[in-house]
Order: structure tokens, then sequence, then C-alpha cells
């Protein structure tokens, strides 16, 4: 669904009127093409570190324009405050008041990264402080910045540095149009594992890929952006939805399985037909979900029961087959659609926000079982997302949630599946139980 609102108010008389109106006014994002530049300007990465000698000197691999000093006045597509060596919170001003001297010279679309250590892991109280200090420091950064700018972090577990393969894939996806819609957020690293890609366009190859739900809407989003990365497809669905699925399964040269998920010897099945077509699994995009919405008084045992069994308890079973099985070897890749539903919450959503909730707490603790096989589960969790079932939201509500986000305009669909194929791919090899919010930093919730 087409944001007209956000197309009128970006260029010409509309964008004239909206300014004098004092209405918002959101950018057009940069979102990611193939062969496009990474970012749109002069990297500069700020921090006196030996990591942030060492990040500043492989993005110069990459033969990008990197800056270790600013230049007053010249336009910047990002900046990078390396903050890993934080020992008290008194720490904090002298880099970031560094780093604010520049924030008027990013370019639209820019990028804020910060590259710090988290406070879980600090020696002690003063450390703990500094690092959680970053957080609160970042998620309001992003909430200041204007013209499609976005500001994000990196959390690097002890030991793990800012040049380890899922680090340095970490900064490559916040610095893409690849995480457009992706802002206030964190990744954390918690291995040195991992793999860049040899060609970044097709950071998929090789791989063989199921994706649930794949008919329609985030599903179909997902199934195109992946094959566009170069992944073998396995797409499923529901017999229903079959026609929908087999256009689908056509556009990017998958096979198409007719199954509902919430079937026992579902992830058997789907074993099964991806060993047979293709000889083996690498990835399973967890997508498939309903939603059955009543206030908590009204609610029945058909709705809370349906919406539980699809959205979480078919994805338990599905990986309990997975884990079991030898042909989901090597580094395998899980990654489920949760929901900030499941974080803040929602009214009349009491069932889909369980279930979205159980799917995070599923990852974590799934996490564990899949590194001891090389492999890493995680989750994205979107927020308002421009979809057919958000086309049927009255209007004033819709326009609300379009707009209380930092970016002011509800995501793609293409967004959502654009953080599912970084998590999904060897360069996040290092990143194991994590939720990635794609909400455009929503108003809500954490």
């Amino acid at each position: 669904m087409t944001d007209k609102y956000t197309e009128l108010v970006s260029h010409g008389l509309g964008k004239n009127v909206a300014r004098k109106l004092g209405l918002p006014q959101p950018a057009l994002l940069r979102r990611y093409k193939p062969g496009q530049a990474l970012v749109t300007g002069p990297i500069l990465v700020q921090g006196t570190t030996a990591e942030a000698d060492g990040l500043a000197a492989a993005l110069l691999s990459w033969d990008l324009d990197v800056r270790r000093h600013a230049v007053p006045r010249e336009k910047l597509g990002a900046i990078i405050l390396v903050l890993d060596e934080l020992a008290r919170p008194e720490d904090l001003e002298k880099p970031v008041l560094s780093a604010a001297s520049s924030l008027r010279d990013l370019a639209p679309s820019a990028r804020f990264i910060t590259v710090s250590r988290p406070a879980a892991e600090a020696g002690n109280p003063p450390q703990a402080a500094a690092r959680q200090g970053v957080d609160g420091f970042l998620r309001s950064l992003a909430k200041e910045l204007r013209a499609g700018a976005t500001a994000n972090g990196i959390l690097l577990a002890e030991g793990v540095p800012a040049t380890s393969p899922s680090a340095l894939g970490a900064v490559w996806f916040f610095l893409s149009g690849r995480s457009a819609f992706v802002d206030g957020q964190f990744l954390t690293i918690t291995t040195a594992a991992g793999q860049l890609p040899a060609d970044f366009d097709k950071p998929l190859a090789g791989k063989v890929a199921v994706v649930t739900g794949a008919a329609r809407g985030i599903g179909a989003a997902i199934a195109r952006t992946l094959h566009r990365d170069g992944a073998t497809l396995v797409l499923v669905d529901i017999p229903a939805a079959g026609d929908h699925l087999a256009r689908v399964a056509n556009e990017v040269r998958g096979t198409a399985l007719q199954l509902d998920v919430s079937r026992d010897d579902a992830g058997q099945r789907i074993l099964d037909h991806a060993v047979q077509r293709h000889g083996r699994l690498d990835i399973v995009i967890h997508n498939a979900g309903i939603t059955r919405d009543k206030l908590l008084a009204n609610m029945d045992h058909s709705r809370w029961s349906s919406v539980l069994d699809i959205n979480i308890s078919s994805q338990l079973r599905i990986n309990e087959a997975l884990l079991a099985s030898e042909h989901f070897g090597g580094s395998p890749r899980v990654v489920s659609v949760a929901s900030t539903s499941g974080i803040a919450g929602n009214r009349g959503q009491t069932n889909y926000a369980a279930s979205k909730g159980g799917v995070m707490g599923m990852v974590r603790a799934t996490a564990p079982l899949l590194s001891a096989r090389g492999g890493t589960i995680n989750a994205v969790a979107p927020g308002f997302i421009e979809t057919e079932m958000t086309a049927r939201i009255p209007f004033a509500v819709r326009e609300v949630g379009r707009r209380l986000n930092s970016l002011q305009q509800g995501g793609q669909p293409s967004d959502v599946a654009e953080a599912i194929a970084f998590l999904a791919s060897d360069a996040a090899g290092g990143i194991n139980g994590d939720v990635l919010r794609v909400c455009g930093q929503n108003l809500v919730g954490a």
C-alpha cells in the first residue's frame, strides 16, 4: 500500500504547505537497490581506540571514503562512533560532543552507528553505567535525526573485535539502504564467527531456503528478497492460498509446498521436500502467522488457541524436526517473524502479543542449541508495515500508526525482508538469539 501523504509532502507545493502548517514531513527513505553505493558520502569514524583504527582500516579496504577527523561543512554519509573502552559515565562526554559537532553535516538518509560493549558484561558498576548510557544516548539521538537519517548500535561481546566478520556485516547492513526502516536499535555480536560474502549483492548465493506464509504480503517480499540475494527457495503456505503461492514461486524460480504449518508433521514434510529437490536445507524463515483480535473479556478458545498454535507452537514443532535432522547442518540459519506487539503489547491483541512474545522467548532459548551445530536463530519484530492488513485499518487509526515512529511513516514489506535476509546470511554468523525491530523506532516500547 502506498503512503500518498509521504509522497505529497516530499517535494514541491505539498512540501511547502506542510512546512508552513507544521505538519509531519516524512522523508523518502534510501532503500537498497543492487549495485548502488553503500553510503551517500564520506564516512567519519570517530574514536581513539585500536578497535576504531581497525574498523577504519577495514572500511578503507572496501574502497569507501573514510575520514578519521571531521572536515567542517563536508556532507557526510555516515558517522561511526567507537566507544568500546568506556570505564565510567564521564568518559561519554568528549566523544559524544565531538560527534555532535558533525551532526549538521549529515546528508539525507545518512547513518549514525555506535560500536560499544554490552552493559551486562561490565566488570563494575561505573563501567555498566557508562555502557548502558550509550543505549539511552543512541535511542534519543535517533529521535532527533531528520531527512531519513537513522541511528543504530552494535554491541561487541567481550573479546569480539570490531573487525570480526559479523561486526563488519552489521556495519555493512546498518550503512546500506537495507536498513532504511531500522532505527534506534542494537545488534549484539556474541562471537567472532561468520563470514563476509564474496559478493555483497549476492550474500545468499548457493543457499537453500524455506519461507512459510509466502503466498502474499511480507512472506512474498521475503521470498523475492532472498531470491534476489541468490538463494534457492521452497515456499510454503496453506492450500487455500495455492494460486497465489504458485505465482510467487514461479516469479522467484522456486518450488511451492502447499502445507498447513500447524500440522504435527509439517517440519518433516518441509525437510523431505527440500532434501528431495535440493539435497539439503540451509535457511528456514518462520513467517506464517494469523491474527484473531478481540478484547480479552470477549476472547474465546478458538481465537486464542488458533493464534498460539500457528504463530508459535508450529515453529516449536518445526524447529524440533530441524534439530533432529542431519540435513539441516553446516551453518544453519533460522529467522522468525515476531512483532512489536510482543514487546509493547497492543489493545485487543492479547493472544497475538502472547504468541509473538513467545517467538522471542523461543529464539533466545533455542540459540544455544543451534550454536552447537554452527548455526544461529534470530527474530525480526516489525512495527507498522504497509500491507493488505494495515490497509483495512480505519483511516484515522492508520494515520496515527504510520506517524508514531521516528521516521513518521509506515515501513514496506521489503524492509522486513531486508533484515531477515541479513540475519540469514553468513555475515550474521556471530549474531544469535537476538531480536531486531524493524519499526522506524516506534515510539511505543523499548
